[in-house]
Order: C-alpha cells, then sequence, then structure tokens
C-alpha cells in the first residue's frame, strides 16, 4: 500500500437523495405533541435584580419526558448568570439536557447556564430543556438560591460565604479541599462544591477529596453553603489547582471535546505514524483520538489491518518514546505507539472507529442482532493484548437506513436498537460515539433513521459537516465542500453544518452532544475560468493520492485562499477551484460551535495537517 486508496480516503463523499425545499429552523425540543403543564416557580428578594423561573412539561411519551425550564428577568438590572435547583422524587431523573449544565446529588437536581447563554437582560428569557423518565414533578424550585416564585423567606436570611478553599494532598487524580465554615441566623445545613463553577458534590463537612480527575489539568474550585431551608449563599472565592504529571505543553481546551481521526493506513504512503501527534504538538492540544478503522463483516467488528494495528515492527527514532520494538514483544504496531502515547499524555482518550465509508456494509446484518455485534466489538476493544489503549467505541454507519456505498433498508430505528446493545454491554465506563450524517434537507438522512433516540446511548455525535459538494459532480457547480451557512446559489439546500445542527436539535439532540465536523483537506476542480463559486468545470483537480481532494498542508502553498464563502475558504488557481478550511475560517466555526453549545469539535484527520499542527492549534484556540 504505497498510497491512500480511493475506497478508504473518501469515506465522506454524500450521495444525495432529494432536494430539499425549505430550512430547518433551530429548536430545542424533540417532539411536536404538546402536554400543558405550567408550574410558576426564582430570586432572592435581596437581590439586585428579580426573576421568575418557570417549568413546562413539553410533551410526555410514557417511557420518558421532555422537560424545559425558562428564567424571565423581571427585575431592572440585567442577570449575569443564573442557578435552577429543583427536586424529583425517587424514580424520575434528568438523562440528558441542553443549553444547560445539569448535575444531581440524590434527589436535588441544579442546572447552571452555559458560557454563552448566562445573561439576561430586563423582561427578556432564557429557557433550556431536557430529556426524562419517571413519573414526578419538580418540588423545591430555587433559582440562584431563593424561591422561584420571586417570594422571600420572612425572618431567615441565606448563609454567608464560606471561606476560600485551599488544596492539599494534590496527585495525578485527586486533590483534597478545605474551607471555613459559612454563617446563617437559623444553622448551616451543608455545602455544594464547585469545580470549573459546576456542582459536583454536596457535603455536610467543611473538607472535599475530588477524585477522578486528568493528570497536568487545571481545575478551579469553589463552595457555597446552603441553610437548613435550603437557601443558598454567595458563592466562595474561588481556588485554582492543577493535577500532577501529564505530558505536553499546554492543557487541552476546558470542558470542550477536540477529537481527531487516526488513519491505521496513513502509516504506508503518507509516512504518518503516532510520534507525528508528538513532533507537530497536536497530543498536548487535543482530547481524543478516532482509531480508524476497524472493518464490520458479517455482522460483527472485525480488525481492519493486522500489520498497522498491532504487528508493524517500529525503531527506536519512529517510536513515542524513543524505545525501538523488539521481535518477541506481544504488542506492537500503532496499538502500541498509542499506549506510549497514553503514556505520555494521560489526558487523551482513545476509541476505536468501526465502519467508515467502505466498511460500513455489516451494519445492515448487525443490526438484525444488536447483542451479537455488540459482544463481537466487545470483546474485540477489550482483547487483552490491547485493551488499556481503548476508552471506547466508535461506530461509523454511513448511513442507516439510507444510501451510501451502498443502499440499508434496515428502518428508522435500526440505529437506535445497536447503540443501545453496544452501550449496555460497553457499560458506563467506556465512551460509546457515532460519526452521523449532516445531510439537513427535508426527507435527507437525518429523517431516514432515529438519531434522537439513539442520541440516548450515545455519548456524542460526530456530524460529518464536510463532503457536502464535491467533484464527484464532475461539471460542478463548483461550491465549498464544508460551508457554515447557507448562501445564495448553493446547490443543495440543507447542506450546510448550520441546517444539519439545527435539525438534529430540533429532534432532541442535546447541543452537548453534537461536534462540529472539521475536514483537514480540500475538495476541488479543474477546468474552471470563474474564481467565484457556481463555475463550471471539465472534471476533478488532480490530486496527491485521489483527484478531487487534497491536504491543507500542501494546498496552503501550492493554491493559496482567494475568498471566502458561508464560512469557508475557497482558492482559484489557473483551471483549478478548491475549497477547504484555513486556520481563520476555524476560528469561526469553533465561535459558532461555542455560541450553539456544542460540545465541541473533531477533524478528519490529522495527516492533512502541517507538520507544526496550525490546523490543530486553530481548533483548540478557538475552543478555549
Amino acid at each position: 500500500m504505497s498510497t491512500d486508496t480511493p475506497r478508504r480516503r473518501s469515506r465522506f463523499r454524500w450521495i444525495p437523495l432529494r432536494s430539499g425545499r425549505s430550512k430547518v429552523i433551530a429548536g430545542l425540543t424533540a417532539l411536536a405533541v404538546p402536554f400543558a403543564a405550567m408550574v410558576g416557580l426564582a430570586t432572592p428578594a435581596a437581590a439586585a435584580t428579580s426573576a421568575t423561573a418557570t417549568y413546562t412539561k413539553k410533551s410526555d411519551w410514557g417511557s420518558g419526558f421532555e422537560g424545559q425550564w425558562t428564567v424571565k428577568n423581571t427585575g431592572t438590572t440585567a442577570l449575569s448568570s443564573w442557578t435552577i435547583e429543583w427536586d424529583y422524587p425517587t424514580g424520575t431523573r434528568v438523562n440528558s439536557a441542553w443549553d444547560a449544565t445539569v448535575t444531581n446529588s440524590g434527589t436535588r437536581w441544579t442546572a447552571k447556564n452555559l458560557s454563552w447563554n448566562g445573561t439576561v437582560a430586563p423582561g427578556a428569557s432564557v429557557s433550556f430543556g431536557f430529556n426524562g423518565s419517571g413519573p414526578g414533578s419538580p418540588t423545591g424550585c430555587k433559582l440562584n438560591g431563593a424561591s422561584c416564585d420571586g417570594s422571600t423567606v420572612p425572618g431567615d436570611n441565606p448563609p454567608s460565604a464560606p471561606g476560600t478553599p485551599t488544596t492539599s494532598d494534590v496527585t495525578n487524580t485527586s486533590v483534597k479541599l478545605s474551607w471555613s465554615a459559612a454563617t446563617d441566623d437559623k444553622g448551616v445545613k451543608n455545602y455544594d462544591v464547585l469545580r470549573n463553577g459546576a456542582k459536583i458534590a454536596t457535603v455536610t463537612g467543611t473538607t472535599y477529596t475530588n477524585t477522578g480527575l486528568t493528570a497536568g489539568t487545571d481545575y478551579t474550585y469553589a463552595v457555597q453553603a446552603r441553610d437548613t431551608i435550603d437557601q443558598l449563599g454567595p458563592v466562595s472565592a474561588s481556588v485554582s489547582v492543577r493535577t500532577t504529571g501529564g505530558g505536553g505543553e499546554e492543557p487541552p481546551p476546558g470542558d470542550k471535546i477536540n477529537l481527531g481521526y487516526f488513519t491505521n493506513w496513513g502509516v504506508y504512503g503518507r509516512n504518518y505514524h503516532v510520534k507525528n501527534l508528538v513532533t507537530s504538538g497536536s497530543a498536548a492540544k487535543i482530547t481524543h483520538i478516532n482509531y480508524a478503522f476497524g472493518n464490520v463483516q458479517n455482522g460483527r467488528c472485525t480488525i481492519g489491518d493486522s500489520y498497522a494495528d498491532y504487528d508493524k515492527a517500529y525503531t527506536a527514532d519512529q517510536s513515542v518514546d524513543g524505545v525501538a520494538d523488539t521481535w518477541d514483544q506481544p504488542l506492537r504496531g500503532n496499538f502500541n505507539q498509542l499506549r506510549k502515547l497514553k503514556a505520555k499524555y494521560p489526558h487523551i482518550k482513545i476509541l476505536w472507529s468501526f465502519g467508515g465509508w467502505t466498511w460500513s456494509g455489516g451494519f445492515p446484518q448487525a443490526a438484525q442482532n444488536p447483542a451479537a455485534f455488540a459482544q463481537s466489538c466487545y470483546d474485540l476493544v477489550e482483547d487483552p493484548r490491547w485493551a488499556d489503549v481503548f476508552d471506547g467505541i466508535d461506530l461509523d454507519w454511513e448511513y442507516p437506513n439510507a444510501c451510501g456505498l451502498t443502499c440499508d433498508t434496515s428502518g428508522p430505528a435500526a440505529l437506535k436498537n445497536l447503540a443501545s446493545a453496544v452501550k449496555t454491554k460497553f457499560g458506563a465506563g467506556n465512551l460509546v460515539t457515532a460519526a452521523i450524517t449532516a445531510d439537513g434537507s427535508a426527507g435527507g438522512k437525518i429523517d431516514a433513521a432515529d438519531y434522537a433516540g439513539a442520541a440516548q446511548s450515545f455519548d456524542w455525535y460526530n456530524v460529518m459537516t464536510y463532503d457536502f459538494f464535491g467533484a464527484w459532480a464532475n461539471k460542478g457547480p463548483t461550491a465549498p465542500h464544508s460551508p457554515l451557512n447557507p448562501y445564495t446559489g448553493i446547490p443543495q439546500e440543507g447542506f450546510t453544518s448550520a441546517d444539519a445542527i439545527a435539525k438534529l436539535k430540533a429532534k432532541g439532540v442535546p447541543a452537548k452532544k453534537l461536534l462540529l465536523g472539521i475536514g483537514f483537506y480540500g475538495r476541488g476542480w479543474t477546468g474552471v475560468t470563474q474564481s467565484a463559486p457556481g463555475g463550471a468545470a471539465t472534471g476533478a483537480a488532480p490530486g496527491t493520492y485521489e483527484a478531487g481532494i487534497e491536504d491543507y498542508k500542501v494546498l496552503k502553498s501550492t493554491c493559496p485562499a482567494t475568498g471566502t464563502i458561508a464560512g469557508t475558504a475557497y482558492a482559484h488557481c489557473g483551471t483549478n477551484w478548491w475549497s477547504y478550511d484555513t486556520p481563520a475560517t476555524i476560528g469561526s466555526k469553533m465561535t459558532w460551535a461555542k455560541s450553539q453549545g456544542l460540545g465541541g469539535a473533531f477533524f478528519w484527520e490529522f495527516s492533512g495537517d502541517t507538520t507544526n499542527g496550525e490546523l490543530v492549534t486553530a481548533i483548540n484556540n478557538g475552543l478555549k
């Protein structure tokens, strides 16, 4: 294998099913069945602003429901942040939420604003939603520490702020916090411990040890006291601490995912190896790696390339840690190099991705027996030879109940059933994710499968917001393959990142479970005389490994960008026309992703970047 093969490299090509006539407007709710239930329940009387919080059960489908909280600023001064707390009876819970961070301590639930929706102007409102289960209704609502209906509690003041926490016993994965007690006229009941602004525990004493942390990572802590009637006092001053250990030059982005695909075939003609993630500086800036691909054959997970995966011997200069493989060691290849990478950068989580454009053919048979498929995948990923390398599994089915390289007729529920079986088998200790279509057209691929239902089992979706247009339409019109927004003259309505994300959110997929996709390559045509998009062509532009496609690291110098359209760049050089993302357009896309409350971003794939990882850096900087 001296070069990339088209069957693999073109894994994200689109096969449009039909034209769409209308764009989907971004929404928060999944189901349209109304359920009338509005419970007025919001701010301390002593606060500079007044506010209320109301709860609505938007829909109920028997086994679950969709709820929504709305904060309204009824005062004359802007709210700078909001926190809603409520109780659910045992058996009722929040399963997933969007546009807020929701946590719980027993039956007490807490929702805090995200970075982009905490400010509420006088007279304005902001809402967040969630999917839940159980028959109960919320009680004991508090908004910013006071009653949600705006009333006050006579004769009982909220507690004071506790002392600033101090840290001790800091390790790679834990830190101990201590603080001086708060005071209250009726007594302090307990304390909420906040990490990076979100509540992680409620304790009765004045110490707490936070475990399960990531080595070499910065955390910020504060505490907040609660009195005997659950009034919250002001938050203490915060303390920052960095866990010991870890590698790299800087921590990964805070709470956002920055995931890159690493291809097993890249070790051949591309000469791209795990060590390149270190020398480029990319390893310090990512959070996750999807190792692509494992195969899906006869409804089972199987090895994709045994030589590249676990047999190829690495010399000392090729190895992550500078130590050469020996002929008799039990594990070599990419798996062993990834193991060494995790030892150097323990914050990185690695998932084994199965399927892809060429290898999705086994998924329809897998959907006929999801439990058997899940067992086969678990047995392979958790093989004792490399179980410590992987932190979960990624399913790249292109496309359930729709057409990709071939057409599938498994039905709308197939993906949900498969996801449920895989998550059940792998358990809460492993990540289970999926790469999915970004076809936001009316009646398109997103409409073909139950992505909202499957999202209950997946930790997140990698939404493939690229390859919308390319030289498979060899006469053009030229169009950017990764448009962020619609634009006048777009060849297919609904083929944009914004349309795809809006449609998935409208169907009920939580925003934080959606990652925006970035391609580290361009798609192009030749025989083009028009610089602006929409020109005619004679065929695919020449590429290093495949016609019509070229790495960013090549295009940035051979055909520099000459303009931007719909949030991405394009270039016209000679008779060739290319579209691709640059550090500048990636920065704008990351700003947009954060404004949408998305969980982060992912990219295809590492080897298309420059030797100093400038595209990975752009994603990392943009997500901060």
